[in-house]
């Protein structure tokens, strides 16, 4: 299997100049869809720009000088996706990997308390040992909680040390949520209905804009307002 893909034929949410160079790094497999992250040396070269090589990049790697949802990284291909927290303690920088309004995506600088914890999407629930539920989210972790109060498309406020669950946002009228996926992703607006359509069709979001979309593809991020802080509209 090749190590490597062809920059033309990157997914088009990398914020990638497509005729720099002919190759770039290909990222393992992980949590996160190929389309919903990029591979850490090209984050960290590319978007952070801490470094001008993917060997310097694989270095920092090695040295464990970055931190994803407050783990050491293990390896320069390792996905680095929608949501996550990137931090580097030596230069004493936080961000959290978001959306822009062109549907890119962009590392937004926060501060050392929000990097602390981050916004993952109920995805689905299952029963396990002694009647507990075992809540699934988008980026791969997995709680078990004795009770069943969240739904399936809540998002879930989780402190990144211990797995905590300190708040969560319904998937609701009158929240305030980010398209993540197809093709108004990186849009944000509140929710003003939520249609449940039978058999096989999909459940559709309306928002308040007129957009609309299906259920999968909205990620909640607060109600009324953001809870995190979001990019800056792009320039055209």
């Amino acid at each position: 299997m090749s190590t490597q893909m062809k920059r033309l034929v990157a997914p088009r949410s990398w914020p990638l100049k497509r005729k720099i160079a002919v190759w770039v790094t290909k990222q393992s497999p992980g949590p996160h869809a190929v389309d919903k992250s990029m591979p850490a040396a090209i984050v960290l070269r590319d978007m952070l720009k801490v470094c001008d090589t993917a060997k310097e990049a694989k270095r920092i790697v090695g040295n464990r000088e970055v931190l994803v949802d407050g783990r050491p990284l293990r390896s320069h291909k390792m996905p680095i996706g929608f949501m996550d927290v990137v931090s580097i303690p030596k230069i004493k920088a936080n961000y959290r990997m978001l959306l822009t309004d062109k549907g890119k995506l962009t590392l937004v600088e926060i501060s050392e308390s929000e990097a602390k914890w981050k916004l993952c999407k109920l995805q689905n629930k299952t029963v396990v040992r002694a009647g507990k539920v075992q809540l699934n989210l988008h980026d791969g972790r997995n709680i078990v909680l004795s009770g069943n109060e969240y739904k399936t498309g809540d998002v879930l406020k989780v402190e990144l040390n211990g797995q905590k669950i300190s708040g969560s946002y319904p998937m609701a009228p009158g929240s305030m949520a980010m398209i993540f996926q197809g093709p108004h992703a990186g849009r944000t607006a509140v929710i003003s209905e939520c249609i449940i359509r039978r058999g096989s069709a999909s459940n559709v979001v309306r928002f308040e804009d007129g957009t609309e979309t299906v259920r999968e593809n909205v990620f909640v991020i607060g109600v009324n307002k953001s809870s995190i802080k979001l990019p800056e509209a792009e320039v055209l």
